[in-house]
């Protein structure tokens, strides 16, 4: 479809807007579009009022999975749709429960958006890959170890189906599988916080950070400026699929606590812990051929560059 003109109005819907990822990119469309028209669903289960601090759109406390869209809207009220509402603590264990608001969510959404074929871009996960220990890319079969991924992945099915209807030919509904997220605005999540949140914490506090032995799991850690890119480049795009949000690079943990210290003057050893999840994932990295090549994504962020712009910020907010 293409981002529109600065100065140009946009009228989007975006979907978990007060969570982690949705307020970034919520803030980033008022930022660049001044008269985009934004709409936000959120029931605050896994967002915070704080994230969406200056925000000048409108507001629907619900669960997209319950909501009745058409008492609201119109679907074409909306130029756009991003849909990142979901369950995100990828400890639950409650299938049905999982699987009915992540899955039924964006099936109201689809439902909603099919008669205008309104552009949807939708949040995925690098959990549809399991535990896989090999770089991935998009074509890479789908192994999900938790119900969460499991979920996910489901939502990668409901699109492609949807999509294979005559009637739906040429409409743009794409996913951003999202890898490891770090940035401002974590804070609220408590434990689903990013590793690097976590580790900032305990190391702040003067205690050794603690790891999995050997802290030499690995991850593809992602700046959320990035993904917001990735997911505005997605929607521009125009095309249906799947594409990876991630830096294209693993870092270990122990890679993550020297950057820390780094940052924060001290000279923390990590302090080694058993782990008890099974579905704990050793190795994550994104192959970036096709986000590159489809959409034009580049990573703007290396970790080292990540981890000290946060910690700086993180030190500002304490101030």
């Amino acid at each position: 479809m293409g981002l529109p003109p600065r100065g140009a109005i946009w009228r989007v819907l975006v979907t978990g807007g007060a969570g982690f990822i949705g307020s970034r990119l919520v803030r980033r469309i008022e930022t660049e579009w001044e008269n985009a028209q934004v709409t936000v669903v959120d029931d605050f289960r896994s967002g915070n009022f704080k994230n969406l601090e200056g925000f000048r759109g409108d507001l629907i406390a619900e669960d997209i999975s319950r909501l009745e869209m058409r008492a609201f809207f119109k679907p074409k009220d909306f130029d756009a749709i991003f849909h990142l509402a979901s369950i995100t603590d990828t400890r639950v264990a409650d299938q049905k429960q999982m699987c009915l608001d992540n899955i039924e969510g964006f099936r109201n959404l689809l439902e909603f958006a099919q008669g205008t074929r309104t552009p949807i871009t939708y949040a995925s996960s690098a959990a549809t890959y399991g535990i896989d220990a090999r770089v991935n890319a998009e074509t890479d079969p789908r192994k999900p170890a938790n119900v969460y991924g499991f979920s996910k992945a489901q939502l990668e099915n409901l699109a492609m189906r949807t999509l294979l209807k005559p009637e739906h030919a040429g409409w743009a509904v794409n996913a951003v599988r999202y890898f490891n997220v770090y940035g401002p605005g974590e804070a609220h999540k408590g434990p689903m916080a990013s590793m690097i949140y976590q580790l900032y914490r305990q190391m702040k506090a003067g205690n050794r950070p603690r790891v999995f032995k050997q802290g030499e799991q690995t991850r593809d850690f992602v700046h959320v400026d990035d993904v917001v890119q990735c997911t505005l480049q997605a929607m521009a795009g125009g095309k249906p699929g799947v594409f990876n949000g991630g830096s294209g690079a693993a870092r270990s943990f122990n890679d993550v606590i020297a950057l820390l210290n780094k940052a924060l003057g001290t000279g923390l050893e990590p302090d080694y812990i058993d782990n008890p999840f099974a579905f704990f994932q050793p190795f994550t990295q994104a192959d970036l051929t096709r986000s590159r090549h489809e959409l034009g994504y580049e990573p703007q962020y290396t970790l080292d560059k990540g981890v000290a712009e946060y910690v700086a910020w993180l030190e500002k907010q304490a101030c």
